[in-house]
């Protein structure tokens, strides 16, 4: 059985090059229920595809926010 799917996108303020938009990808994909994310470096945007039985924008904000940047639901 499938878990079920969200998609979300995000706005991240503070990424200024690809070190940045790394840690953010890996900040994200850090987060359990987190199936896929992909940062845009050019965009400052974030699209996540996470389990939201597992997990939920407030903790993928708040990984963003750990990993020293700012998030917020686009």
């Amino acid at each position: 059985m499938f878990d079920k799917t969200e998609s979300v996108k995000l706005n991240v303020s503070g990424m200024h090059c690809g070190h940045c938009r790394a840690s953010v990808e890996s900040a994200l994909k850090s987060v359990n229920g987190v199936k896929k994310a992909e940062v845009d470096l050019e965009n400052a945007c974030a699209f996540v595809t996470y389990v939201p039985a597992k997990t939920g924008t407030d903790e993928l904000i708040k990984a963003v926010s750990d990993a020293g940047f700012s998030a917020v639901v686009a």
